[in-house]
């Protein structure tokens, strides 16, 4: 493994392994801003209420939080901006294609530093049912107990 290909995971956002059942996974780069780098070296980010969307051709990252870089001045970034993901047109047209399913929708999985580049994982994704959530409850469970023996 060479040193471009180390990967350091920023953030992950685990309620979207349980609330959604991930079909496809993409990987991004994102446009953001140089306090919003320090700031995710520092692991100040969430991603629990984001989202993604496609708008005009262009795939977005939605109500993602990223905290102010603490020693930052007055060109500090918003947190809660939208940021551009950065895909080919093959990819965007085929996720596009799969949003205008009937209940799929893009989540962000994670944050993480491939090299000296940021990158988003995100994924289109189906929402569980109740029956789900339980059964994901169990099988978490008895793995668990499993790993104990």
């Amino acid at each position: 493994m060479s040193d471009t290909d180390k990967i350091k995971v920023i953030v992950t956002n685990r309620k979207a392994n349980f609330e959604y059942e991930i079909l496809n996974r993409y990987e991004a780069g994102f446009v953001i801003t140089g306090t919003e780098v320090k700031s995710l070296r520092e692991g100040k980010a969430n991603l629990q209420e984001a989202y993604g969307r496609i708008i005009n051709d262009e795939a977005w990252l939605v109500n993602s939080h990223i905290n102010e870089y603490k020693y930052g001045n007055i060109n500090n970034h918003e947190p809660l901006r939208n940021r551009k993901l950065l895909l080919n047109k093959k990819e965007i047209r085929k996720i596009k294609q799969q949003l205008q399913e009937k209940g799929l929708t893009l989540v962000p999985l994670k944050i993480y530093f491939k090299g000296s580049l940021v990158k988003v994982e995100i994924g289109i994704a189906k929402g569980k049912k109740l029956y789900d959530k339980r059964e994901s409850i169990k099988k978490r469970d008895v793995e668990r107990n499993l790993s104990r023996l």
